[in-house]
C-alpha cells in the first residue's frame, strides 16, 4: 500500500499531507506530499500564499486546484511566509512530477519551533496512510 508513495525520511509530515522540512534552524520547506497529489491527480492552478504574510498553524497555506477537485491546503506549522514557488504559476504540475523538489509550495520563518515535534516522522507517516487506505478498501 504506502510501498505506492514516496516517503522521504528526512521530512516531517502531518496529517493534513504537508510535509516538512528544516533547511536551517528557523526556516522551513513546505509541500505536498506524494500521497497527497496523487489523490488529488492532475494539478492545474495554485493561489500562493503572500510573501511577508503571517500564518498560524491550520491557517490556509494555499489553494490547490486539480482536474478532480479544489482544496485548501493547511499549514502545520506558524511563521511568515519568506519565499514561494513561483514556477507553480506557469508549471503547477510540478507538484504532480516533483513534489518534495521542484513541486514545493513555500518557505516560511519559523515562528513556533515546538510545533515541529507535534509532526510525523517517515515511518509515522507510512503507517498513517497504510491506515488510510486499509479504511477505503473497507468502505469498497
Amino acid at each position: 500500500m504506502s510501498e505506492d508513495f514516496e516517503i522521504p525520511e528526512d521530512l516531517l509530515y502531518s496529517k493534513d499531507h504537508i510535509w516538512v522540512k528544516v533547511v536551517k534552524k528557523k526556516i522551513a520547506v513546505m509541500g505536498i506530499t506524494d500521497y497527497a497529489q496523487k489523490k488529488l491527480r492532475d494539478v492545474i492552478y495554485l493561489e500562493l500564499p503572500s510573501v511577508n504574510q503571517k500564518l498560524k498553524q491550520k491557517d490556509t497555506l494555499c489553494t490547490i486546484e486539480s482536474v478532480k477537485v479544489a482544496s485548501e491546503i493547511y499549514t502545520p506549522i506558524s511563521g511568515k511566509v519568506i519565499e514561494v514557488n513561483n514556477n507553480l504559476l506557469d508549471k503547477p504540475e510540478l507538484v504532480n512530477d516533483s513534489p518534495y523538489e521542484d513541486g514545493w509550495i513555500a518557505k516560511v520563518e519559523i515562528s513556533d519551533p515546538s510545533e515541529l515535534e507535534r509532526l510525523m516522522d517517515a515511518e509515522e507517516y507510512r503507517r498513517y496512510i497504510e491506515g488510510l487506505e486499509e479504511e477505503a478498501e473497507k468502505e469498497e
